[in-house]
């Protein structure tokens, strides 16, 4: 009985002894397991962090890069802005200056333009003017010859010369019908003329007027009036339009001639048809 206790006993102790080891095995086993875990963990963490580490450095330096580029770009941005505005400050000097060149252009060639058109004008009025010159030439051809007209053209004002003894008698102021025929043949080439007005000047001599002429006649200005009227009103009454005529008087006060010989006082004694332009 005490043997068997004994065993018993042994038998126990030892189950007891077994049983604790294997308790303890198996938690050992578990925190080898745990660490073995926390090892990979820690070794796959460290792996992360060199990866994230190597990747900070490359953006650090890729945005290092990209800083340096930007403030470059900004620095060539304002350089190129002082350019373009010192450029548009140029060109919008030029473009001023441009523009007053263009306004004075402008108003030169218009000035040339009305300048042209004036020369166009005067030079049409002068190749009328000398068609109607060389018409009346052809045609107051005996006259001329004979000396009792002459015709002359200048700067497109063409005037028609008569002495008085062929359109008056002596102390007359009417137009004699010889007179007459003589307007006729000038009137042929005046009746075309469209674009000029016609003056008729009467100027005498300078002797006075004395006797029963005086009393129709009190002075030179009166006869010179009255001759120059009856020619214009012949001109009138043989269809020439009115509003193209004038008539002007002078009396003695403007000769061609000196008044102190008889060619002289002849010459003074005169009719002119002026061809003027219109007013």
């Amino acid at each position: 009985m005490g043997k068997r206790m004994m065993l018993l006993a042994s038998v126990v102790a030892l189950a007891l002894a077994m049983g604790g080891c294997t308790v303890m095995e198996s938690t050992y086993v578990k925190k080898v397991n745990e660490a073995d875990s926390l090892a990979k963990e820690l070794a796959a963490l460290q792996q992360k962090y060199a990866d994230l580490s190597n990747e900070n450095s490359t953006l650090k330096a890729r945005l290092a890069s990209l800083t340096g580029e930007r403030d470059k770009l900004a620095a060539d941005n304002r350089e190129l802005e002082n350019v373009l505005k010192a450029k548009s400050d140029s060109l919008s000097q030029t473009i001023v200056e441009l523009r007053q060149k263009v306004a004075g252009l402008e108003s030169e060639n218009a000035g040339l333009k009305q300048d042209i058109a004036a020369l166009q004008k005067s030079r049409e009025e002068t190749q009328k003017a000398s068609k109607t010159y060389e018409d009346l030439v052809a045609k107051m051809k005996g006259e001329i010859a004979q000396g009792q007209m002459t015709i002359s053209e200048l700067k497109g004002k063409l005037t028609v010369n008569m002495v008085d003894a062929i359109l008056f008698d002596s102390g007359k102021a009417e137009v004699k019908p010889e007179g007459q025929a003589i307007l006729q043949k000038i009137i042929s080439i005046l009746k075309d003329v469209k674009d000029k007005a016609i003056r008729t000047e009467g100027h005498t001599d300078n002797v006075p007027i004395i006797g029963m002429l005086a009393k129709k006649y009190p002075t030179n200005w009166e006869l010179s009036a009255a001759r120059a009227i009856n020619v214009t009103r012949y001109l009138q009454e043989q269809g020439i339009d009115p509003a193209h005529l004038s008539a002007v008087a002078y009396g003695e006060y403007k000769p061609v001639a000196a008044n102190d010989t008889p060619e002289g006082k002849a010459k003074n004694r005169r009719i002119e048809i002026i061809l003027v332009p219109k007013e």
